[in-house]
């Protein structure tokens, strides 16, 4: 830098253009607000493969409790199977849910920890049935479609070029 005014009129200029650079860039930063609590639902579609024994006792205060486990499995190429809860005696009632139906379940998970391990639960809070009609007897295939009869179609062309 060529400075042609007093050594002091330079240092003072070059405070000021600092000072400028850095009011111009505190002035394009960003301003973000605190992060967001994502709340994300968690479903899981399929059809109920097994139910497990209720589990019920008291609490610590003396409240009677009632839990019970599904298995769910889906129909994705390579099936997942996830194991969930249903708490309370009314919410088990509620649902009354039954071997082989089709099922959506929104639920959330927590983990608990016992003897120095931890185990996730999941927890539903939600259950929509996917076909309202009656349950699906397990183990048996849906069968597939009568089929439907054969279009006539028109001798090709001997000119027909196409490969197949």
């Amino acid at each position: 830098m060529h400075c042609t005014k007093l050594a002091k009129d330079c240092v003072s200029t070059k405070k000021q253009r600092e000072k400028t650079i850095h009011h111009r860039f505190v002035s394009q930063k960003i301003v973000t607000s605190p992060p967001k609590l994502k709340i994300q639902q968690m479903d899981f579609s399929g059809k109920i493969i097994a139910i497990l024994q209720p589990k019920g006792g008291l609490s610590k205060a003396g409240n009677e409790w009632k839990s019970q486990e599904y298995v769910i499995e889906n129909h994705d190429q390579y099936p997942k199977k996830m194991c969930f809860e249903v708490f309370g005696a009314e919410k088990i009632e509620q649902f009354a849910i039954q071997m082989g139906e089709e099922l959506t379940i929104s639920f959330d998970i927590d983990a608990r920890q016992w003897q120095d391990r931890w185990f996730n639960s999941m927890r539903a809070w939600k259950v929509e049935r996917i076909n309202a009609g009656a349950p699906i007897a397990s183990g048996s295939p849906v069968p597939p479609p009568p089929p439907t009869a054969m279009p006539d179609f028109i001798s090709g062309d001997a000119k027909d070029d196409l490969p197949f």
